[in-house]
């Protein structure tokens, strides 16, 4: 099961970026992936050690695949949301490194620099990303702020016409890789405090005076190929490269953090979809007892949720597509990004943890895709939000609106909110009950795993009525129900268990079984 056979064809290099068509560009991506992860070099030797060999990214980015993430105007394809997702699969199917790569420079870096940087630090940027084949990424997490990234400690102030920024950044995709970053920092007042609105500099790390110190390279657990470390900033930025927001920093990053969530499917199409084809091939050659594993129940009852899994994330792209374009503010889409990053991430893991089931043994090892994938899709659910905060965050967004529209009863309130409208009617009989709007954050949780998958319920039954295969949208449609109704079931439960943090003390089970 370890790699599909695949027939190599030899990319068409020197065509006009701008004007081929976007499945010839795809095709030729395709192409030049498969001749270096399977001809060159064998990407399941490769998935094994720390960094990207540099012919690899050498002649992949010799097809400017990053152009996707470039206005028209510098030279680029032109932010197309639908080619940016499609980039994003096409890697993942081949290696889910590359397409958190791919994901970074675009949804972290090309994007945002397209939507608020000044015109005069636009061209500069783009040009080196067209030419020199520069790459991008984003600062935001620190070691003390995490998840509580408004109370970042990196500061900036003004000196000398420059912005002086200091502080420590860490788990940055691409440390010591990118030559260009986006640091967020809060501004110090003149009498010491920081101020509670966020800014955005680009930074040139081939400039004088703005070289990021990297402190430390990180063992990070999966994703071998991507650098991550410490980074201490010290460094002075001209004013023309300090993003420009509509309104406030924080809305800005608002609109950023959940345009790259809706994209986070992407990510995990080519993934999902290389996991299931992978499945099917094995159980199909796998004998036992005498017969295909396939032939099995509970294998196929695997293979149908992973199958499932391929269809709800082919319907979040689609709506990813139609939504989340640069031209749009995603700033008070939090209920549906997060409800995206959230499920989609959980269903990675998830046909991860079944392709390795399937397998057996053999998965059990680092140069295999399907153990591999474990550790490589894991950090998915906890970056750009903690999945148990995201669902938080849906429920308390929920609450919120239901508060503001005097709605106590779930179903009533779900009926008429367009994200959920026609999938309410399909579960009626579980959501019809009035909601106690001041709930535990455990059942806060439990509840915006449920909403969430009821949004992406409605997105598979918007799918369906696009044409798509409708047998594949009836799995993926009764897949969800099983999960909604099991997760229902545990937030019915009412329990309020406790850690007890002196559990030693008469805990000893060996004194309970002696004479």
């Amino acid at each position: 099961m370890n790699q599909l056979k695949t027939n190599v064809e030899e990319p068409v290099i020197g065509m006009d970026i701008q004007n081929i068509p976007f499945e010839i560009f795809l095709k030729n991506l395709k192409a030049q992936m498969k001749n270096v992860f399977h001809l060159r070099a064998d990407i399941d030797q490769m998935a094994i050690k720390r960094g990207m060999p540099p012919f690899v990214m050498r002649e992949i980015m010799s097809l400017n695949p990053l152009a996707i993430g470039i206005p028209v105007e510098y030279g680029g394809r032109g932010c197309k949301m639908e080619e940016n997702i499609s980039l994003l699969a096409a890697a993942s199917y081949e290696s889910l490194a590359l397409s958190l790569t791919f994901g970074i420079n675009s949804a972290l870096f090309l994007q945002p620099v397209g939507k608020y940087a000044p015109e005069e630090a636009k061209g500069p940027v783009f040009e080196r990303f067209m030419n020199k084949q520069n790459m991008g990424g984003l600062m935001i997490t620190e070691p003390g702020y995490g998840s509580d990234a408004l109370n970042m400690q990196t500061s900036f102030s003004e000196k000398n016409g420059r912005y002086h920024l200091e502080g420590t950044k860490h788990w940055a995709g691409l440390t010591g890789w990118a030559e260009y970053w986006l640091l967020t920092a809060r501004e110090r007042s003149q009498s010491g405090d920081l101020k509670r609105d966020i800014d955005f500099f680009i930074c040139d790390v081939n400039s004088p005076d703005q070289q990021i110190v990297v402190e430390e390279f990180y063992e990070n657990l999966g994703l071998f190929q991507i650098p991550y470390g410490r980074n201490r900033l010290d460094v002075r930025i001209p004013k023309i490269q300090r993003l420009i927001p509509e309104t406030t920093g924080v809305k800005m990053m608002l609109d950023l953090l959940h345009r790259s969530r809706m994209q986070f499917p992407g990510m995990a199409m080519g993934f999902i979809q290389r996991l299931l084809d992978e499945s099917i091939a094995h159980t199909n050659q796998r004998l036992i007892g005498g017969k295909p594993l396939m032939t099995y129940d509970q294998v196929q009852q695997r293979l149908a949720k992973l199958q499932a899994s391929y269809t709800i994330c082919s319907a979040m792209c689609a709506n990813s597509s139609e939504k989340a374009g640069v031209e749009n503010d995603l700033s008070s889409i939090g209920f549906e990004a997060n409800s995206v990053k959230s499920v989609v991430t959980d269903l990675m893991q998830e046909a991860a943890q079944s392709a390795t089931q399937l397998v057996g043994a053999q998965a059990y090892k680092l140069n295999h895709i399907a153990g591999r994938s474990i550790t490589d899709s894991r950090p998915f659910q906890i970056f750009e939000g903690s999945n148990d905060i995201l669902y938080a965050q849906i429920s308390e967004s929920l609450v919120k609106m239901m508060k503001k529209t005097k709605e106590s009863n779930l179903f009533q309130f779900l009926k008429n909110y367009d994200l959920t409208s026609k999938s309410a009617a399909f579960l009626k009989e579980m959501l019809d009950f009035e909601l106690n709007l001041n709930l535990p954050q455990r059942k806060m949780v439990e509840l915006g795993q449920v909403l969430g998958r009821i949004v992406s319920y409605e997105m598979v039954i918007n799918l369906g009525e696009k044409g798509f295969r409708s047998d594949l949208i009836n799995n993926g449609l009764t897949m969800l129900s099983q999960e909604i109704t099991s997760l229902m079931s545990s937030f019915n439960y009412q329990t309020q268990t406790l850690v007890i943090e002196d559990y030693q003390e008469d805990s000893a089970w060996l004194k309970f079984v002696r004479g």
